[in-house]
This record gives C-alpha cells, sequence and structure tokens, in this order.
C-alpha cells in the first residue's frame, strides 16, 4: 500500500529509543525525511545511524533536544525546517511518570508529572503548528499509555498528565480541520520496549515476565514496537486523511477486558 510519505518531513521526539524509534524507523522506510531528538547523545548517535541504513531516499536529523525546554523545542523545530524545508508529520513521545496511587503523591509530584509529560507535547504542537499550517498538509501524533482509555490505579500520574493530553488534542482537532491537518492519540499497551523489559525482569526471568504480561491480553502476549509502528505511521499517511479525533488504542484487546 502506498502511504504517499515520500519526501514528507517528519518530526519524533524520543526518537532514539523504544517506541519513538521504531516509529521513526518507519517513516524512514516509507521515504520520509526524518529528524529524531532525544538528550541521550550517544543513543541519538546509534538511532541516527539506524534509521540511515533503512531510509528509502529521504535525509536523517538527530539533535539533542530536552523536550521539557520549550525554547530549546522551538529552536529544535526551526532549524529541522530550515535545513529540510518545511514540517508535515509530527510525533509527540516521552516517557511516563512514577507508578504509584493517586493519594500516595502530593501537589508537587503532580506538578512534576506535568512538566515532564504533559506539558512537552504541548509545547511540540505549537512550536509546529506555523509550520503545519504553512505547508497546507499535517499530522499530529501524540503517543500517551492505555491509561487514558482504561485508568489503572496504580498509575494515577500517568493518568492524570496524559489525560491532559487528550484533551489539548481533541481542543486542536476542532481548531485544525480546515487547515488539513488531522490530530490523533496513539495509545499502547504493553510493548516489547526496554523499560516492559525491566519491569518483566524483575523476578530474574524476562521471557517470563512478557508471557505473564500477556496471558491478560486477548492476544496472549505483548505487542512489538514494530507493530506500534504500523499504526503509527498510517495515521500519519495520506490514507488515514478522513481519520482525525481518535484515541487509537495498540493493546492486543487488553481494554475489552479490562
Amino acid at each position: 500500500m502506498e502511504l504517499g510519505l515520500a519526501n514528507k518531513v517528519a518530526l519524533v521526539a524520543g526518537g532514539s529509543s523504544g517506541l519513538g524509534l521504531s516509529v521513526a524507523e518507519e517513516l524512514a522506510k516509507e521515504g520520509a525525511h526524518v529528524a529524531i531528538g532525544a538528550r541521550d547523545t550517544d543513543r541519538l548517535a546509534q538511532a541516527e545511524a539506524r534509521l540511515k541504513s533503512v531510509a528509502r531516499g529521504g535525509r536523517v536529523l538527530a539533535t539533542r533536544v530536552d523536550v521539557k525546554d520549550d525554547a530549546d523545542v522551538r529552536r529544535w523545530v526551526d532549524d529541522v525546517v530550515a535545513k529540510l524545508g518545511a514540517l508535515h508529520v509530527v510525533v509527540t513521545n516521552s516517557g511516563g511518570p512514577p507508578p504509584g496511587a493517586a493519594s500516595t503523591f502530593g501537589v508537587d509530584a503532580y506538578r512534576s508529572a506535568s512538566d515532564a509529560v504533559l506539558l512537552p507535547p504541548i509545547s511540540l504542537a505549537l512550536a509546529a503548528l506555523p509550520h503545519l499550517k504553512k505547508a497546507g498538509w499535517g499530522r499530529l501524533l501524540f503517543i500517551t499509555s492505555e491509561t487514558v482509555h482504561r485508568p489503572v490505579a496504580r498509575f494515577a500520574l500517568s493518568g492524570f498528565a496524559r489525560m491532559g493530553i487528550v484533551g489539548f488534542s481533541a481542543a486542536l482537532v476542532q481548531e485544525l480541520g480546515d487547515a488539513g491537518i488531522t490530530v490523533n492519540v496513539l495509545a499502547p499497551g504493553y510493548m516489547r520496549t526496554p523499560p516492559v523489559e525491566r519491569t518483566a525482569g524483575n523476578a530474574g526471568d524476562v521471557e517470563a515476565g512478557l508471557r505473564a504480561m500477556g496471558a491478560h491480553i486477548p492476544l496472549k502476549r505483548v505487542g512489538l514496537p514494530e507493530e506500534f509502528a504500523a499504526a503509527a505511521v498510517f495515521l500519519a499517511s495520506e490514507r488515514a486523511s478522513f481519520i482525525t479525533g481518535t484515541v487509537q488504542l495498540v493493546d492486543g484487546g487488553a481494554s475489552v477486558i479490562g
């Protein structure tokens, strides 16, 4: 299926590892120019090399950026546009806050979760919007978590911050429809990323831990990053031109059984 992403310019936050890197890789395979940003320079260099090895005609840029720094985010976006000529696809992505029940945290913890999880996607979207509008075509994808659909008591901070992203995206949907820009939220469940593998290995056996996680999912396994990326890249494509305002679960059906 031709997705119409060749020569589109895509920017992926948190693109040096995990789900962000998988999305960046699939975009590069579709012929897009891909700019990734993250804080760890070593992982950025490794990710850049990996993306260049799979790119199909598009350029690859890797930039150290702190997504919690609004000025740094604006510089990054403007630099990508200056170097690649436009901006069409923006993927926001950040790590999650610590687990815990709602009443175990003080206000400062909620403030920190907002600073780390809620505000960076908003900052990136606001910095990118003028460029997306100028291009006359755009895709905004917010990576969150299945907790936005199925709240989990022990992930109170995550639910609080990521639900804010859902609210922000819904407001953008109504504002940007006539500008040719779609806005969607991706809500992954358990994916085989390094953090999930670390959690699975807490009892000493990663594979056994992953099987235990998957036992509660209808598909009886955790997801693969490339499976998540396939959903993300479709939503970023020309083929998804009438899909906006959705919260797309990528969780193997876990949300159905609660």
